[in-house]
């Protein structure tokens, strides 16, 4: 993924060419999303919540990531991200994205699945560790 969304762009802006004070939070959170209203990338650049799954066992997950390479400009997640076992069916996950808060907060960084994915009831999703990678190039 390699998209910062509004907010965050701002806030790096800001922090780095006028010296305003970003305070960045101690844990980041994956929430998963679906292209339900045709606009999944739109509304999460734009920091608009209303595709992310909810119900079924659903909730964000806590991701962390390793040092980024100061050569390519890519960092990767460091741990396996595993949500639970969805108790109904979430829809089609086509879209993660990094969040500052375990529920509403701000989109950090969004990006589309590789695959998306339908997770029906009895279904787990996963994000291995390494695979979810963030460039700024």
């Amino acid at each position: 993924m390699s998209a910062a969304s509004n907010y965050l762009e701002q806030k790096i802006l800001d922090h780095v060419l006028r010296n305003v004070t970003y305070t960045p939070v101690a844990t980041l959170y994956i929430g998963l999303f679906k292209n339900t209203s045709g606009n999944a990338a739109t509304n999460l650049e734009a920091g608009t919540l209303t595709d992310e799954v909810s119900g079924g066992s659903y909730a964000r997950k806590t991701v962390s990531f390793g040092a980024a390479n100061a050569t390519t400009g890519v960092i990767a997640t460091n741990a396996t991200v595993t949500f639970d076992e969805a108790s109904a069916t979430w829809g089609t996950i086509t879209h993660v994205a990094i969040m500052d808060a375990l529920t509403a907060g701000n989109v950090l960084f969004w990006g589309a699945v590789t695959t998306s994915k339908l997770i029906e009831a009895g279904d787990t999703f996963q994000i291995t560790s390494g695979s979810l990678t963030i460039t700024l190039a």
